[in-house]
């Protein structure tokens, strides 16, 4: 799960990030306004924790921007402002809860957790589909009650992939949602398919189905129908 944090106070931004990174999320900051419009406009997050008070503009109007591009964005808003108007302000432009700062990472951590949650997988802790079990609270995934040893990005993959289903999901929005802006610098898109075969090989391993299909040339789609699995 990807998160920006939007917030020009360097030390505080450094401590959520590294607090809401050992929870096991990847967490890109910007610190003005501009690096924040520049973010939202060119790459997807699960969640935006957005301040309002920025160098060089309002974070309401970033959120505003954000939401004319993409209408389903999940946002936090945290400010130092225990305005009504601000809040209402904020509610209205679409987003999705208010925490006024000082705030207790715990409790921030449970409310990115609510709205990825209500974004995603309908406000449900735990997300079934046949055999394959997905218990967000833990970071953990069952395939036949049996727990699966996943690396924190194959967990990412396959909440994408739940999150997708029986949608083609293209190389470079996978690569995207997995390694975030940094992966501009990267030349190719072959390291998905080995995080892809990972991920099926412990699935099959625990008795599940190979749900994950290759669409050639374009990139893979999580489908209710199931591959054949080869035994060899």
């Amino acid at each position: 799960m990807k998160i920006l944090l939007i917030e020009d106070e360097h030390f505080l931004a450094e401590d959520i990030c590294k607090y809401i990174t050992s929870e096991g999320y990847r967490c890109e900051i910007a610190s003005t306004f501009d690096q924040g419009i520049e973010k939202v406009s060119i790459y997807e997050y699960d969640c935006v924790l957005l301040d309002i008070n920025l160098p060089g503009g309002n974070g309401l109007q970033i959120l505003e921007h954000l939401k004319n591009l993409k209408p389903n964005a999940g946002v936090i808003i945290i400010s130092a402002k225990n305005s009504l108007d601000d809040k209402l302000a904020g509610l209205d432009l679409g987003a999705d809860d208010y925490l006024t700062k000082p705030f207790h990472l715990s409790e921030l951590n449970a409310r990115i957790k609510s709205v990825i949650r209500r974004r995603n997988f309908d406000g449900k802790k735990e997300i079934v589909f046949h055999e394959i079990r997905v218990d967000t609270d833990r970071n953990a995934v069952m395939v036949n009650d049996q727990e699966i040893n996943l690396t924190k990005r194959e967990y990412d993959l396959i909440l994408f992939l739940f999150s997708n289903i029986d949608r083609v999901i293209t190389k470079e929005s996978i690569a995207e949602h997995l390694w975030g802006d940094n992966i501009d610098t990267v030349d190719s898109f072959d390291f998905i398919y080995t995080h892809i075969k990972n991920l099926r090989k412990k699935i099959i391993e625990k008795g599940g189905g190979d749900y994950i299909r290759t669409i050639y040339g374009v990139g893979y789609k999580f489908t209710e129908k199931k591959n054949n699995v080869c035994c060899r």
